[in-house]
């Protein structure tokens, strides 16, 4: 059985990934990417921690909230994705500084 540590360092990667999409980061498109990175690095931990509490017992609600979250961040990355498309054939650019003059 694979430790604990080895899952959460996977998880602290992608968190780190999903951090440095959303503050490096201009355009919308990976905007959008760092947060599903970010979520997946969420749910990773969740499951990691709910399959080693107990040796050779898996939580199943721990499951069960899992699957519901990746159903729900699908539905939210459509809706964004819908919503970036929307930015650049109105806008014709994906950049979110020049996005943020545009309010002014």
């Amino acid at each position: 059985m694979i430790s604990l540590s080895y899952y959460l360092v996977g998880a602290t990667l992608l968190f780190t990934i999903g951090l440095y999409c959303l503050i490096a980061k201009r355009n919308m498109i990976r905007l959008v990417m760092g947060i599903d990175i970010l979520n997946n690095a969420a749910n990773l931990s969740f499951i990691a921690f709910s399959s080693h509490a107990k040796s050779g017992f898996t939580e199943p609600l721990a499951h069960a909230i899992v699957i519901m979250s990746i159903a729900m961040g699908g539905c939210v990355i459509a809706i964004a994705m819908t919503l970036v498309l929307h930015a650049y054939r109105h806008y014709k650019t994906l950049d979110v500084r020049r996005l943020r003059r545009l309010k002014w």
